[in-house]
């Protein structure tokens, strides 16, 4: 069965080696200040009493006031695992030192973070953005991006045909811009009864779409 290593349990030998290196510590985790994020993950792979090879998942988290660095690191010859963080405070220019020197795994995750987040990683070979275009207005993971801390949509957010108002589909080259007379291609719809083959299921056939303010497709 895989160990999971609390907080607790690793900031002693943490701070034995490096006593400055920790800022907080609870049953989750324990956090790690910037100067110091490098030397502790070092200690954590090459230690034989932590061995954490791997960083199997890295992420982040929105905290409105801070952003959070977050790395889930196992080892596999000792079957533990552990949970450790990066408190970002800059949220206008937000970045950390990258961790791919040390775990290799961290290289696509890092990217992933900064394309959706926006936070940089200093040191990192190739950090762009993977999943969005180069001119992509905002980061789509942040809480403001959503307005979420207002309960309310971002006012240029694009959204589903019929849903009404004055949001256009996206479909121009940045999130905030439709292409003028641009329609949605045909799309999948149920094939109406009559048409269907005896004892078939459901089959799907080309719809396209409508301006009458009826939903679009034949769909029974």
């Amino acid at each position: 069965m895989t160990t999971w290593l609390t907080g607790p349990a690793v900031a002693e030998r943490i701070r034995s080696h490096i006593p400055d290196a920790l800022t907080d510590v609870n049953e989750v985790g324990v956090t790690v200040t910037h100067a110091r994020l490098l030397d502790v993950a070092l200690l954590l792979r090459d230690d034989p009493g932590f061995a954490f090879e791997m960083a199997t998942n890295v992420t982040a988290v929105d905290w409105e006031d801070y952003f959070e660095v977050v790395y889930h690191l196992q080892s596999i010859s000792k079957n533990q695992i552990m949970t450790l963080k990066l408190r970002v405070e800059d949220r206008e220019n937000p970045e950390a030192p990258s961790v791919t020197d040390i775990w290799w795994g961290a290289h696509l995750q890092e990217t992933e973070i900064y394309d959706l987040f926006g936070i940089k990683f200093s040191g990192h070979p190739n950090l762009r953005r993977i999943f969005l275009w180069d001119g992509f207005a905002g980061w789509p993971l942040r809480k403001d991006f959503l307005q979420v801390n207002r309960g309310q949509q971002h006012p240029g957010l694009p959204h589903f045909p019929k849903e009404g108002g004055d949001r256009g589909l996206l479909s121009g080259p940045r999130w905030t811009e439709q292409e003028a007379g641009w329609r949605p291609p045909p799309t999948p719809g149920i094939r109406p009864r009559e048409d269907r083959r005896p004892g078939s299921h459901q089959q799907m056939g080309p719809v396209s779409p409508v301006d009458d303010g009826e939903p679009a497709g034949n769909g029974q």
